[in-house]
């Protein structure tokens, strides 16, 4: 279930705090194939399973890194539902750091915290902690910052 935030100053009110994880999300070879023909990234080690499976360190195909860059506002939404916008801006990525190739068919969640809310003239930048999850692993596939403006109505 996720955290429902309507003002500014409701969202300040959870500053510093772990607001929780996402639902697990599969990424499948399908996801992969259409990442890779929408960015025209089409590394063999994305979408050649056998010669994946046979030369690369990760025994198969792996998931964009960016593709799971991508899905954060996807996961970040089943977190917190931000209510009475009139606009959302992806703002900025700090310090992403990719700590572990995510294999096709693998589980994914996001984990976040927000770490400040600041009042830009009424409108709330937002930077969060994220962790991208893998299920069955104890590295996550990436961790860093990433800030959202929020207009809110």
């Amino acid at each position: 279930m996720s955290l429902t935030i309507g003002s500014l100053p409701e969202l300040q009110q959870y500053e510093t705090q772990e607001l929780g994880t996402s639902a697990w999300h599969t990424i499948t070879q399908e996801q992969i194939n259409h990442f890779a023909a929408a960015t025209l990234d089409f590394q063999w080690i994305h979408l050649d399973a056998d010669r994946a499976a046979a030369e690369s360190p990760f025994g198969g195909t792996i998931a964009h890194g960016y593709l799971t860059v991508a899905l954060l506002p996807y996961l970040w939404n089943q977190i917190v539902t931000i209510e009475n916008l009139k606009m959302q801006v992806n703002y900025e990525i700090e310090a992403l750091r990719f700590n572990k190739a995510v294999l096709v068919n693998s589980e994914v969640r996001l984990k976040a915290r927000l770490l400040s809310v600041k009042d830009l003239r009424g409108i709330a930048k937002a930077r969060i902690e994220v962790t991208l999850e893998i299920n069955g692993s104890r590295k996550p596939a990436y961790t860093g910052i990433i800030t959202f403006l929020y207009h809110f109505q």
